[in-house]
């Protein structure tokens, strides 16, 4: 029924068997769906290719039907009778109203297969159905145009043939913005792209494309304009959470969402998380919302103000802290802040009632940057337990049980903020292995054995071994021929922890390569995490 509200349907007459009508479909916009390989039989119309402008009237065509006359009360019995033998066509009716007056009468339209009144090539059965009940037979025409195809036909038929195999009929989505990645060789045919898939998919209001690699800053990339409105503010759901954010300055990949879930879903919710690089939060606010303690950081001030944001349209509380500093400084003004404020975890014996929420009060609040300038605020701090049932016991010494560092072009060379870090406390740390933080450490590698060509980047990187038992290698997704994403994850080594603030150089065979691995990154097709090297101000 929305399919016949949504056409409208007009009848001419060709004098046929004595019965005479031709139908013209004009198929609405609404009826589009998002980009898929159409099983239509209608052919599309010879297009003159290379054409840099969209010209929709050229789709339109006219293919003729053999169609059947039966009362309105058959249509039922028809249908299920003929099966494959109907007209099958994506977004086209097979049964209409008849033109002949009487609201009694409809029209089956028949396979596109079947091209004759002889009914060569339908079914036995659908041919003895046919003559049993003496119906009618008629021929009628259907005429379609540019809204009968999906993106990927249309593409197909005005792109010169040279570059008609890869045409570029698939984008990510950033909530109304499409993000392509086009080759150099469709650039002149860019905004007649951008118009189509608009087109094709109503919930796109805005189409761009990126013109560099991510700013080697700010982790943004410059994109323009192809078709739609000039409007990059955007809002996306992912985790239960609301994120909304200036898709122009901030960075977002909807295709790591299963990353950020994974790694959140390792998080207890009494834990203590400390994010480096935050983004926008898609680690950050899932984990505040479960119940987590958070400081989350980033070097962007964009990020930053769409952190504040989000923490407010999440309804996140005091345990969400958000700075925005260099990430090596944050590591340890983190560390310093998380046990300033007095904060203590709910005690191991909580009990979690299945479907309630209890609240525990720690007895100190989190210091929370003001502003840009890092000036500390003292918010009123609260802890929600949601259903759990993992247990962390309580400990004198108190810091966080996660580090996230997801900036996979350059976060490994920040890991030699954690030499030294807790230096002079070995006393307080008495099981480190249990106390000590775990840190999850997102990078690249084009190795042909990962597992080691990341972990001697990051020894080389914290100047020290890391405990073998600790360490997993996660890996994320492929981001470009023979270059992967990954993440490691491994609990910071004791004789790291406590070593000299001065790095120490730790000789690897594969320190040769480590800039070749980080620094000659280029962008990929697929639009990954960080696709050039980032490379924040050091402070020493």
């Amino acid at each position: 029924m929305l399919l016949a509200r949504a056409c409208s349907i007009h009848v001419t007459t060709i004098k046929i068997h004595q019965r005479t009508h031709s139908i013209l479909l004009t198929l609405t916009p609404n009826l589009l769906s998002s980009i898929s390989n159409s099983a239509t039989m209608i052919p599309l119309p010879v297009i003159q290719r290379g054409l840099q402008t969209l010209d929709r009237s050229m789709f339109r065509t006219t293919v003729n039907v053999i169609a059947l006359r039966i009362p309105a009360s058959m249509t039922n019995d028809c249908k299920k009778t003929l099966g494959t033998d109907l007209l099958l066509e994506p977004k086209i009716r097979n049964v209409i109203d008849s033109d002949d007056g009487e609201k009694s009468k409809r029209l089956v339209l028949l396979n596109l297969s079947i091209k004759d009144e002889d009914l060569k090539g339908a079914s036995e059965k659908t041919k003895t159905f046919i003559k049993e009940k003496n119906i009618e037979l008629t021929k009628t025409h259907i005429t379609v145009g540019y809204e009968h195809w999906t993106a990927d036909e249309i593409l197909r038929a005005v792109l010169p043939e040279e570059l008609v195999d890869e045409a570029p009929s698939s984008f990510t989505t950033v909530g109304h913005i499409a993000h392509m990645n086009l080759k150099d060789e469709y650039l002149p045919y860019k905004h007649m792209i951008g118009q189509i898939i608009m087109d094709k998919n109503p919930n796109l209001r805005t189409v761009v494309n990126k013109t560099d690699s991510i700013d080697t800053t700010f982790r943004f990339f410059k994109m323009e304009l192809l078709a739609g409105e000039d409007d990059m503010i955007a809002e996306v759901r992912e985790s239960g959470c609301r994120f909304k954010l200036d898709f122009s300055q901030v960075y977002w990949n909807s295709r790591l969402h299963t990353e950020h879930e994974r790694l959140v879903k390792m998080f207890s919710a009494t834990d203590a998380v400390c994010d480096v690089m935050a983004g926008v939060g898609p680690f950050a606010m899932p984990a505040a919302k479960k119940g987590c303690m958070v400081y989350a950081n980033d070097l962007n001030p964009s990020s930053y103000a769409s952190m504040l944001e989000n923490k407010v349209l999440n309804k996140i509380e005091g345990n969400l802290n958000i700075y925005n500093m260099d990430g090596r400084d944050f590591i340890r003004q983190a560390v310093k802040d998380l046990e300033a404020s007095g904060y203590q975890r709910p005690p191991d014996s909580t009990v979690v009632v299945k479907g309630k929420k209890t609240t525990a009060k720690p007895k100190g609040a989190a210091i929370t940057p003001d502003s840009t300038s890092g000036t500390p605020s003292t918010p009123t701090t609260s802890i929600s337990t949601p259903i759990s049932t993992s247990v962390t016991g309580k400990r004198s010494f108190k810091t966080f049980d996660h580090f996230v560092m997801n900036l996979p072009a350059s976060a490994i060379e920040f890991l030699d903020a954690f030499r030294g870090l807790f230096k002079g406390r070995e006393s307080e740390i008495l099981e480190p292995k249990k106390q000590l933080p775990m840190i999850h450490c997102h990078c690249f590698s084009k190795s042909e054995k990962p597992e080691e060509d990341v972990r001697e980047r990051v020894e080389a990187a914290m100047g020290g071994r890391l405990e073998l038992d600790s360490v997993k290698l996660h890996w994320v997704r492929k981001v470009a021929p023979n270059k992967d994403m990954y993440c490691i994850s491994f609990r910071l080594p004791a004789e790291i922890a406590f070593a000299s603030d001065v790095k120490r150089k730790l000789e690897t065979k594969s320190d040769s390569n480590n800039s070749s691995n980080e620094s000659n990154i280029t962008a990929d097709s697929s639009t990954s995490e960080s696709e050039s090297v980032e490379k924040r101000p050091k402070t020493e």
